[in-house]
């Protein structure tokens, strides 16, 4: 493509060279230098690429694009921009001939529930007979196909690639979670989302190298406001007034208390053989019965959220009650199983905040036990497992404690740790180190009534140890283990 199309949409100034160019392919890592490449220099707060322009161009890359003044030699393009990030956003979407014009996008924002109600929408697509893309904290899925991801919203490069990629494999929507940090850093930029889904805010991100306070962090999520055609926004948030604030978009509410343009109504808990989770009524155009497959009062509002999508997306009410209560989330109150003698949940609750509220959650469903696997990850604040210990001490009727990610650190001294906040609650616990022995131990000696709750890695494959990483998965574990007790 010549430099100057790929450059079509961005503001630049031309230093050196000409933009008569062809280019291959943008870079913005000196590693992957390459012949006639255009290389983006993106200054970071560890590492500035401007320092790495000779190596490039000895590599063979026919252009540069600058934000501050530099010195090159040679039959060299050189180009000026104020904000190279936006820049590399622009140019790739015309790299990849704008992927995104070409399928529904729904970008969805918020503190907590991303990742579960874009697994929501995809499935609700699906149900409907849609092929869709997701892109999020659990990685990215096009097809059988499945890419990790460094990032909950991959650099503006990668999004580009990967949507061009869903086009290639046919799909009509592209479900993504957009971070404060994706809007902030330029990763979205270019793309114009259908429906904007801002779900919630709480103090989150807030700290170097990400935000400075509170208030930044909520403006840079409400710019996904200006960046879609629909937006759908949690009315019963606090910060509602504030999320909405500046917003572009035609705006709809969601919500379970007062006039929303869509409420969920008379949501009651509901525990019965092969099933656990929540009954409601949706209420939008149309009014009808849902029940949720997955636990907890807070994922009434992710699923409204998604059956609020699918109604503006024009999806019929049966895919969205197919849907809903079949989907599973990998890690994120996972019913791994359900049966008439016992239940198992796998949360990637790993602090003490979030394995409160996800136990409290699970205590509402009455069990006749709730009992909990669970650890610590090494090398981090052993003040955090004062913290897990205590509030899995609090509300677990009985314990186990086994290994997580030890990293580099004794699991011993993980283990002792998390005593100093198990112990004064009182809790029956027994020690398990290894993981695996750990689960199959809750399963075979289950109660009826029992609920299990195996808390911390949620969707995670590895298990950590002397910085190697070995595949375990708990959804694994626990498939093993319906089959060896013949469940």
């Amino acid at each position: 493509m010549k430099l100057k199309k790929l450059l079509n949409e961005c503001e630049y100034s031309l230093v050196k060279g000409s933009i008569d160019i062809e280019i291959k392919d943008i870079i913005y890592d000196s590693r992957a230098a390459a012949p006639d490449t255009l290389f983006i220099c993106i200054p970071g707060s560890r590492i500035d690429s401007h320092d790495f322009i000779g190596d490039v161009i000895k590599a063979g890359c026919r252009a540069i694009v600058v934000s501050r003044d530099v010195e090159v030699s040679g039959d060299v393009t050189l180009i000026r921009v104020s904000d190279p990030r936006l820049t590399l956003a622009l140019a790739s979407c015309a790299l990849f001939d704008y992927p995104s014009k070409k399928m529904k996008m729904v970008g969805i924002t918020g503190t907590k529930g991303k990742t579960t109600t874009s697994y929501m929408i995809k499935a609700i697509l699906e149900a409907a007979g849609k092929k869709t893309g997701l892109i999020g904290t659990n990685g990215i899925i096009i097809g059988e196909e499945h890419f990790e991801t460094k990032n909950t919203t991959p650099e503006s490069y990668e999004l580009q690639k990967y949507f061009a990629k869903a086009v290639s494999a046919g799909c009509e929507y592209m479900i993504m979670e957009v971070s404060s940090q994706g809007l902030k850093m330029n990763r979205v930029s270019g793309i114009v989302f259908d429906i904007g889904i801002f779900m919630n805010i709480t103090p989150d991100h807030i700290g170097k190298d990400e935000h400075a306070d509170f208030e930044e962090y909520l403006y840079w999520k409400s710019v996904l406001l200006t960046r879609c055609k629909k937006g759908l926004v949690n009315a019963d948030d606090p910060h509602f007034s504030e999320m909405i604030k500046g917003h572009t978009c035609e705006l709809f509410t969601y919500g379970l208390d007062g006039p929303r343009d869509f409420r969920a109504e008379d949501a009651c808990e509901l525990h019965e053989a092969g099933f656990m989770g929540t009954k409601y009524i949706f209420s939008g155009r149309e009014k009808y019965e849902t029940m949720l497959g997955i636990p907890g009062g807070f994922n009434v509002y992710n699923a409204l959220a998604a059956a609020a999508t699918a109604e503006l997306l024009g999806i019929k009410k049966e895919a969205v009650t197919d849907a809903l209560r079949t989907v599973r989330v990998n890690g994120r109150m996972q019913l791994a199983y359900v049966g008439e003698k016992f239940s198992v949940i796998i949360d990637y609750a790993h602090n003490g905040v979030s394995a409160n509220s996800m136990l409290r959650t699970l205590r509402s469903y009455n069990p006749r036990r709730l009992v909990v696997v669970f650890g610590c990850g090494g090398d981090r604040d052993p003040h955090r497992r004062y913290e897990m210990g205590e509030a899995v001490g609090r509300l677990a009727d009985f314990a186990v404690i086994t290994n997580d990610n030890p990293r580099f650190e004794d699991p011993a001294n993980i283990i002792k740790d998390i005593h100093v906040g198990l112990d004064p609650t009182g809790c029956e616990y027994i020690e398990i180190p290894d993981r695996p022995e750990a689960i199959a131990y809750v399963m075979e000696n289950a109660h009826q009534g029992d609920v299990i709750a195996i808390i911390g890695k949620g969707h995670e494959d590895y298990q950590e140890v002397r910085g190697v990483r070995t595949h375990l998965s708990d959804a694994e574990e626990v498939q093993k283990n319906i089959v060896r007790l013949g469940l």
